[in-house]
């Protein structure tokens, strides 16, 4: 049985409403016990003898239908697997799909440090973070396990990302372990002809494993229970991953039968799904038609259900769709993205400058603020607590008033009669109906913007400054 509710939780707490754990009752402990942002052990009064028992049954009952497992140390430590549903909107996807692009041990030791710092250092601003890409999957060219090994020690030099270590040789990946001690990097891969070397070796090291069986499920689950019976749980299964036609289509259906019997309670099976999308390089001559096809997999594998990945193609067009798709999949959908309500600078503003008004959705801020920054006009923007709703919806449902922009501009420290020459704010064109009310709650003068950022700066070039009264 598996609860997924604040309620059936609070069952099991001491009821106490102590507030060791930084909340003021256990109800609302146990409702951040669902959504994972608390852990039961941050409960002292649980954590006494007289409440063992209940303790353990609810630590048995919170663990997710899917195992998490763990790979590298330290702040990058990438966490995959830990789902409890198949369908996000039914409580949201926790840990999101990694992604692992590749280097190989037959490059030149220039290139591969180059492309390693070139996988580290990218990143891409989006609604307000940075996506970035999170680990380097090492594979073995060469055939040569002291090749393989110098491979590893210059990755492991030169990032501190966790590392995949890829082959089907056990002595090449032992030569990788010894390289690499003390990062938990994960062995790809294991799979029915070397399954006993490959395992001994993943207890002998305490690190997670991949088992692979393509296209056989069945040996999937045998390779799996005999893991689990070696003494080891941190498993990571690769279906295989077929990247054209017909075979493509049973690959997503494998992966579908595997997550859902994850789901629906059969433990043996129950852990995270390595898809491969640099398959597609094998399958494909011509590099940008491999590219192209690998970013194809690669997204559907977010979508379903691919918790780890390993990809070739570094090429903007695309890793950017890649990590879109993966922010958007991993972004909970109950949770509005949203920026800390306040007042922003954009550019060096004066006393002369414009105050434009918005909301602190996410993504209506940052459209915004990239239209003004972009078009170099110096304002102070206002980002008004909407409960992170959009503007149009935001006015429609009492989320964007007269009141809230006054409180805003309050709360702010801001005085338009003395910190601005106009007094004059700036409110969007789908807030429009707010003029009046805005003018009486502030006292200030109230002009309509456009409706659009993007026409901000034609807007400007005829409105501002304002004509004086």
């Amino acid at each position: 049985m598996k609860i997924n509710s604040p309620l059936e939780a609070y069952k099991f707490l001491p009821a106490t409403n102590c507030g060791e754990c930084g909340e003021a009752t256990c109800m609302a402990f146990a409702a951040h016990l669902i959504d994972r942002s608390h852990k039961l052990t941050d409960c002292k009064p649980i954590l006494e003898a007289k409440f063992k028992k209940k303790y353990e049954e609810l630590d048995a009952l919170l663990a997710p239908e899917i195992r998490e497992v763990e790979i590298g140390v330290g702040d990058k430590i990438v966490k995959i697997g830990g789902d409890d549903v198949l369908y996000r909107h039914k409580l949201t996807f926790f840990n999101q799909t990694a992604y692992a692009y590749d280097v190989t041990d037959s490059m030149d030791e220039k290139d591969l440090v180059e492309r390693v710092k070139y996988i580290q250092d990218f990143k891409k601003f989006y609604v307000g973070n940075f996506l970035t890409v999170d680990m380097v999957a090492v594979r073995c060219t060469s055939k040569d396990p002291a090749k393989f090994a110098a491979a590893v020690k210059k990755v492991v030099e030169t990032t501190d990302l966790p590392i995949i270590l890829c082959s089907f040789d056990p002595a090449v990946l032992k030569a990788g372990l010894e390289a690499s001690k003390g990062r938990n990097p994960l062995l790809y891969a294991a799979n029915k002809d070397n399954w006993k070397e490959v395992g001994e070796l993943a207890l002998e090291y305490d690190v997670p494993v991949t088992l692979f069986a393509p296209n056989d499920l069945d040996m999937l689950k045998t390779l799996a229970k005999t893991f689990a019976e070696m003494g080891t749980e941190k498993l990571v299964l690769d279906p295989g991953t077929f990247p054209t036609g017909k075979q493509l289509k049973q690959t997503l259906t494998n992966f579908l039968k595997v997550r859902r019997a994850g789901i629906d309670g059969d433990r043996e099976i129950a852990y995270p799904i390595m898809a491969v999308p640099f398959t597609a390089w094998m399958a494909h001559d011509d590099p940008v038609s491999a590219s192209y096809w690998e970013t194809v997999v690669a997204s559907v594998f977010t979508i379903k259900y691919g918790d780890i990945m390993i990809l070739h193609s570094t090429e903007p067009y695309a890793m950017l769709p890649e990590l879109h798709i993966r922010d958007t999949i991993y972004t909970d959908p109950r949770k509005p993205v949203t920026v800390d309500p306040g007042m922003y600078k954009v550019g060096e503003p004066t006393a002369d400058s414009p105050v434009l008004v918005t909301t602190n959705f996410a993504l209506t801020y940052y459209t915004v603020e990239s239209d003004i920054a972009s078009n170099k006009i110096d304002c102070f923007l206002w980002a008004i607590d909407t409960d992170g709703i959009g503007v149009e919806a935001a006015v429609a449902g009492g989320q964007l008033t007269a009141e809230k922009i006054k409180k805003g501009i309050e709360d702010s420290g801001f005085d338009l009669k003395k910190d601005t020459s106009h007094n004059t704010v700036i409110i969007p064109g789908l807030a429009a109906r707010l003029q009046g009310d805005v003018e009486d709650a502030t006292g200030a003068n109230v002009m309509v913007g456009p409706a659009d950022s993007g026409r901000i700066p034609g807007w400007m070039e005829k409105n501002w400054p304002p004509q004086k009264k």
